[in-house]
């Protein structure tokens, strides 16, 4: 290639290393590779099948166990997601992501303050009128514990989807943007700077390097996923507390009695925290997760806040893997450096 210094042979183990460090373990070639062997079709309906098989088994075994077919067959879809989850873990490198995003979680603990002083009052405002509508409190509470959480679920379900949407959008829009400018900023001052000067100096379109598909978007869209939901997450517990100590200070239990048509429910003697008031404030923190996610999807000024820490990992993991795979490409031609096994 011409102009420039050339990579040092650090370049290509160095971004190995950050990738597995922050949460990227497809964009490693061996690891990616290692990967789609593991997802090819035949495989996966085998050990599908074989998964049933020992669900079903597992399954009739226990409702023999304790005479009840029916606890055996709810047994059966829980011993495949646990396999499932396993091989996910132990074959797919799922281990990678989850200390990562381990990780993730307590350095997220530090954006409770500016989520609460940015996207708080506002979602506040409006949800602080549903907790004190008196048919939301005979809805929510009469609710049976175990259609209160798959209520929790149907709303974190369409937050996702709302999510991976924009974050695919996010991704398509950035990756068909990227320029020479770019690269050079996300790499100023890191490992990878010299060989991203080098490229850049050698006239290489760098466009053409920065669209990311396959295994490796879908690893990205997980990694800026969890980031994202890490928020939302803090948002809705920053709801739930809000909502226990405001029902605590301000809902009476006459008050309550009168909405729902009976005295609330205490476990023990401790009469602090109802059981309806917790049913109600878990009901309105998974309400306002969608909320706030269809809005920092939908408002231009929650958009533009919220989603620029996701431009800047994009740009960061994007420059990252487009100097290792040059760095690659270079090692792979006639006598260059060996690639690594």
């Amino acid at each position: 290639m011409r102009g420039g210094p050339a990579p040092a042979p650090r370049d290509a183990a160095a971004s190995e290393e950050w990738f597995l460090a922050h949460g990227l373990p497809y964009f490693v070639d061996e690891v990616r590779a290692r990967v789609h062997r593991r997802l090819r079709g035949g495989r996966l309906a085998w050990l599908g099948l074989g998964a049933v098989v020992l669900a079903f088994a597992v399954g009739t075994g226990v409702g023999l166990l304790v005479d009840d077919l029916v606890v055996g067959v709810a047994l059966a879809p829980v011993v495949v997601a646990v396999l499932a989850a396993t091989y996910l873990v132990t074959a797919l490198e799922g281990a990678v992501l989850a200390r990562w995003a381990f990780r993730r979680a307590f350095d997220s603990l530090g954006l409770l303050l500016p989520l609460a002083t940015r996207a708080l009052p506002m979602l506040l405002l409006f949800v602080t009128f549903l907790f004190i509508n008196a048919e939301v409190w005979q809805l929510a509470s009469a609710l049976p514990r175990g259609v209160l959480w798959w209520t929790v679920v149907f709303f974190t379900g369409f937050a996702i989807f709302f999510l991976v949407t924009r974050l695919d959008q996010e991704l398509e829009e950035f990756d068909d943007q990227v320029d020479s400018e770019q690269l050079l900023a996300a790499t100023e001052g890191t490992a990878w700077e010299a060989s991203a000067r080098g490229l850049v100096g050698s006239g290489e379109d760098v466009l053409a390097r920065a669209h990311v598909r396959g295994l490796e978007k879908a690893n990205l869209l997980l990694v800026l996923l969890v980031s994202q939901a890490l928020q939302v997450l803090l948002l809705s517990v920053a709801v739930f507390a809000f909502f226990m100590v405001f029902g605590i200070l301000a809902v009476q239990d006459s008050v309550v009695e009168a909405w729902i048509g009976r005295p609330p429910t205490y476990l023990g003697s401790v009469r602090i925290f109802s059981l309806e008031l917790t049913q109600v404030a878990i009901f309105l923190a998974g309400f306002s997760a969608l909320y706030f996610t269809v809005t920092v999807v939908t408002d231009d000024v929650y958009r533009k806040e919220f989603f620029t820490r996701v431009r800047r990992e994009l740009e960061q993991a994007v420059a990252v893997r487009i100097v290792y795979r040059d760095v690659r490409r270079r090692d792979d031609r006639p006598g260059g450096p060996a690639s690594p096994a």
